[in-house]
């Protein structure tokens, strides 16, 4: 299997804008230089395991998201990604809030169930 560079740098690119990032704040974060995420972003270059482990973690996507452009928790990426641009201190009031809404789900959708049991 071969790996398609420029669609790993487009989906690296979009993750990166999505943040807010700057291609000069990734290269920091990556401590490689602005023109090598250029680069990488145009599919013009590969980048080593390490870099790829370390861009993953800041860009808070899995490694088979960047290289296929699948993901073992499809069904999450959405909220992971919100969740992602929370303040840690606000990450507290997200976990409570998320918690009570799937109690309430789970409630409401198990009354749901008995009532067409009942029928």
């Amino acid at each position: 299997m071969e790996l398609d560079l420029h669609a790993i740098g487009k989906r690296i690119r979009t993750q990166r804008e999505m943040l807010g990032y700057s291609r000069e704040k990734l290269a920091e974060y990556l401590s490689v230089t602005p023109k090598f995420c250029s680069d990488i972003e145009l599919g013009l270059k590969g980048m080593s395991m390490q870099t790829l482990c370390n861009m993953s973690g800041i860009l808070n996507v899995p490694v088979d998201y960047i290289l296929f452009g699948t993901e073992t928790n499809a069904a999450y990426t959405g909220i992971i990604r919100l969740l992602s641009q929370l303040e840690p201190e606000s990450l507290k009031y997200a976990e409570e809030i998320l918690k009570n809404f799937v109690l309430a789900t789970t409630d409401h959708l198990e009354r749901i169930r008995k009532e067409k049991g009942a029928n």
